[in-house]
């Protein structure tokens, strides 16, 4: 079953790697040599990306699981904190290996997003959720199996394989709750707004700030598994 087309979605989303701003042109530019291996522009800025997407996704799903009005719905955002949750402890970890600095705050066009949940109630919230939120996801997906295929860097490259894992299981989560549109999705992923740079670069922390760390709800399962497919409709 598709959801009915969503405003917000054709409002707010923008591909663009989760909407996070490249900063450099040249993203094979090498900026260090690590004993991991080189650490060009691309890398980096796929390490920052996924923790930008982490700071606006995590609290998503801990918002759905008191707003979320079916059991498919806060079974999506159980995924979703648990998944980010997990990310994020290896982004932290590898962070001051790869001289790394990580953002604390989403972008403001992520801030959007989340500001749209907040505001959501009722089936709207579910219906604005998996749709936005499988947009950002699909976004992502090609670009982590290209960071996987062309980095030289052993730490980029774990993030990368859990990354992978991490994003499939959400978008499947996300599907199951029968609330995806496909369409309106898909022609989201392919005809994105161009929005300024300084909509999609997450802010820099302050010097000497701590970085926030994004820890399991309480009272979520820390060993989530992909639930099986619902069932195709008939009739």
């Amino acid at each position: 079953m598709s959801g009915a087309p969503s405003a917000t979605l054709a409002a707010l989303v923008c591909p663009g790697m989760l909407g996070v701003h490249n900063v450099s042109n040249d993203p094979s530019r090498l900026i260090a040599k690590t004993r991991y291996g080189p650490l060009p522009e691309a890398d980096r800025d796929f390490v920052v990306k996924v923790r930008s997407a982490g700071l606006w996704e995590y609290p998503s799903g801990e918002m759905a699981l008191q707003k979320g009005t079916t059991n498919a719905v806060r079974t999506a955002e159980q995924h979703l904190a648990v998944g980010h949750s997990a990310l994020d402890a290896t982004r932290r970890k590898i962070a001051p290996e790869l001289n790394i600095t990580l953002p604390n705050q989403a972008t403001p066009q992520q801030q959007g997003f989340a500001a749209t949940l907040t505001s959501d109630t009722g089936k709207q919230f579910d219906t604005d959720l998996a749709n936005i939120l499988r947009v950002t996801h699909s976004q992502i997906f090609p670009a982590i199996a290209k960071i996987r295929a062309t980095t030289k860097n052993t730490l980029v490259r774990q993030l990368a394989d859990q990354a992978n894992d991490v994003v499939l299981d959400h978008i499947t989560v996300l599907e199951n709750t029968g609330l995806v549109n496909f369409d309106q999705v898909l022609f989201q992923e392919t005809t994105p707004p161009k929005l300024p740079a300084t909509q999609v670069t997450p802010p820099a922390p302050q010097p000497g700030a701590p970085v926030i760390a994004l820890t399991p709800p309480a009272g979520v399962p820390t060993n989530t598994a992909t639930p099986p497919a619902a069932p195709p409709t008939t009739g």
